[in-house]
């Protein structure tokens, strides 16, 4: 059996300032952004550059309970991890950009890594493994 991650579902209070965030500021690749008419909604799709096949489905919150976890999907947990060819670059280029970095650069015996908050204040690691 062959089986991969394909997407993994981001609730966003904006889809346009969601897309702004991750294209121009994590400078992902904008992979969809479709209108959904039968679900009035949209399906926008985000992917980091390089090799990898998961993406990030954009889902703009519908209801209270899904605006309540907008930026706090995991209780506060780190949840995405952004793998990295180089740590150093990307850490500059990413605070050069405004984005706020929640713990700085630590090395490890697995690698490189510091967390930063997306937009909504999710948790992401950057990281590049040794």
């Amino acid at each position: 059996m062959k089986q991969s991650l394909a997407l993994v579902a981001l609730v966003v209070r904006d889809y346009d300032a969601a897309i702004d965030f991750y294209t121009r500021v994590l400078e992902f690749d904008l992979v969809e952004d479709s209108y959904q008419p039968e679900q009035d909604k949209r399906w926008v799709v985000v992917r980091p550059k390089g090799t990898g096949t998961a993406s990030i489905l954009l889902a703009k919150a519908t209801d209270p309970d899904q605006e309540n976890r907008i930026g706090n999907q995991t209780g506060g947990r780190v949840f995405l991890f952004l793998q990295t060819d180089d740590f150093e670059r990307d850490y500059a280029r990413y605070q050069s950009r405004g984005v706020r970095f929640a713990r700085p650069p630590k090395r490890e015996t697995y690698g490189t890594v510091a967390v930063f908050e997306d937009l909504y204040g999710n948790l992401w690691d950057l990281i590049e493994f040794a």
